[in-house]
């Protein structure tokens, strides 16, 4: 057998990369990740009925979403992000839902999974949205934590608990619906 790096690591040779190094060490570099991936669960959507607490947040832009100004009215909760591509069908809805409901008592709380509070705030410029939204710290997440799929739209009732949650892409009359709630 020759004497070189391929047969002797063990004497602090480096192995050259080949493609059976690199497929044997994939599976070691992804355990973490894979670790971390199994900890997270998804989350399911909060069931017609249950009880959703609100918590305080400081909104995109400035400002503060205060839970006391949305006691005994409806709150539709929505997770987003700017590079979804169905959100970005959504949104446009969203916004014309609180243009037009806002002022009969709608509260909403757009709330954004983008990595970067930045990304969120400069596409709500750029799409000129008004609609009350956050960044999901990671503090923010542990009390509004995001439900499997994206866009997600949770309806909060007058008296507190679910009246309605909806996974995936709403249409412009199933968004134009909500306001059933007000």
């Amino acid at each position: 057998m020759p004497d070189n790096d391929r047969t002797r690591p063990e004497m602090g040779t480096p192995m050259p990369l080949t493609r059976r190094t690199l497929l044997t060490a994939l599976p070691i570099g992804l355990a973490p990740a894979w670790a971390a991936a199994q900890k997270a669960a998804p989350q399911p959507l909060p069931a017609v009925g249950t009880a959703l607490p609100l918590a305080p947040a400081p909104l995109i832009g400035g400002g503060r979403f205060d839970p006391a100004q949305a006691q005994g009215k409806p709150v539709i909760l929505y997770w987003w992000a700017s590079w979804c591509p169905f959100c970005a069908q959504q949104s446009p809805e969203m916004q014309k839902l609180w243009a037009a409901q806002s002022g009969r008592g709608l509260q909403m709380l757009a709330l954004s999974i983008d990595k970067k509070p930045e990304d969120a705030a400069a596409y709500l410029a750029r799409k000129g949205y008004t609609f009350p939204a956050v960044w999901l710290s990671p503090e923010l997440t542990k009390v509004y934590p995001k439900p499997d799929g994206l866009p997600v739209t949770v309806v909060r009732g007058k008296d507190g608990r679910v009246v309605q949650a909806e996974k995936g892409q709403l249409f412009a009359e199933d968004v134009a619906e909500l306001a059933r709630w007000v």
